[in-house]
């Protein structure tokens, strides 16, 4: 069961504003079952502009209800429904900030026809109410008026309901007030993540990378991220869509590549800290580093030429390593070779590595 509806609002400073209007149509996926529509005394003036686009004034709510006389009717009409308008976080924000002031905790699941047109109608001009009733062949009457604004909206998430063939795409859009959609991303993310060592890449709904991650266990950083209740967190919990990592089998190369894909990426949920040049040379000009590699018999190797870092990259033949040029033809080439150079200089300063071998 659903419960579509439009507010008319005074306007005003966010959560300042006061419901001028309300309208409510009870709708089983078929037809509308009850309606609820009400002026409503906001006890506050209403902004002039918000006067001129809905007609609504002062003294046509002087004797309307007050919010606290309709909200037993608005708590009944929508009790089990799911709320359904266009652009809801409005329109839920409002009423839970009216319901709020009068110690009641309004809770529901919502909709909303925007979110749903754009997937299911697409390439549309603007998703206006409308605009897009208009352009679909929606009759509209008493447009910026809730019980006209309701009504067309009713009849756009008809349509959408018949658009959804399988009703999968309306399912998955419902926004439960206790989270329990972002909760089960969350899990299904965590699952899915590897317990090895290396990089992560957490991915936005267009496939962005808006946060880079590196770790021992892959698995428990991604579980540690998702705990935490900073601002960052919270902006990378909310965006998150995807998680693909890279398996590195050692320390060294899990810096070293994430410091090499923050410098190409710079995600927006990444900490940007100062760049340092290193000033020191290798001890040696030519030599090899060899670290544990990602599965059994393969070798991590790191190779500097005239005290330069050339490349990085895995072996898992020992004559790949005993021949210069067919191990210049398998490494990756490094751009960047001054950060890189400071990274592994200060790594090899405090860190045991598996081998060395001097050219």
């Amino acid at each position: 069961m659903y419960a579509i509806l439009d507010i008319e609002t005074t306007g005003g400073k966010f959560n300042e504003e006061g419901i001028t209007e309300i309208a409510i149509y009870k709708f089983d996926g078929q037809t509308t079952v009850d309606q609820f529509i009400s002026l409503v005394n906001p006890e506050k003036p209403i902004q002039e502009f918000v006067v001129k686009l809905t007609g609504i004034n002062n003294n046509m709510l002087r004797n309307a209800p007050k919010f606290h006389e309709v909200a037993k009717r608005i708590i009944e009409i929508t009790s089990d429904c799911i709320l359904v308008a266009h652009n809801t976080s409005f329109d839920y924000r409002i009423l839970k900030t009216e319901f709020d002031r009068l110690g009641y905790n309004f809770s529901r699941n919502t909709l909303c026809t925007i979110e749903l047109s754009k997937k299911l109608i697409l390439d549309q001009p603007s998703y206006s109410l409308g605009k897009l009733t208009k352009s679909l062949g929606i009759p509209m009457s008493d447009r910026h008026r809730a019980s006209g604004d309701a009504l067309a909206t009713v009849q756009l998430f008809k349509l959408l309901l018949d658009k959804d063939l399988h009703k999968i795409i309306v399912q998955n859009s419902i926004k439960y007030f206790d989270n329990r959609t972002h909760k089960l991303k969350l899990k299904k993310l965590v699952e899915e993540a590897p317990t090895l060592q290396g990089i992560f890449y957490m991915h936005d709904a267009k496939g962005k990378v808006i946060y880079l991650g590196k770790a021992k266990n892959i698995k428990n950083e991604v579980t540690k991220l998702f705990l935490k209740v900073t601002k960052t967190a919270k902006g990378i919990q909310d965006r998150v869509q995807k998680i693909s990592f890279d398996s590195t089998g050692n320390k060294l190369f899990t810096i070293l590549k994430y410091h090499l894909e923050l410098e190409a990426l710079s995600p927006k949920y990444n900490i940007k800290k100062k760049k340092k040049r290193c000033i020191q040379n290798f001890n040696n000009d030519d030599f090899i580093i060899i670290e544990k590699g990602r599965k059994i018999g393969e070798h991590a190797i790191i190779l500097i030429e005239d005290n330069e870092v050339f490349g990085y990259g895995y072996t898992n033949l020992h004559y790949q390593e005993n021949k210069l040029e067919i191990l210049k033809s398998i490494l990756t080439p490094i751009e960047n070779k001054i950060s890189s150079k400071n990274i592994i200089k200060n790594y090899l300063n405090s860190h045991n590595v598996e081998k060395i071998i001097r050219l």
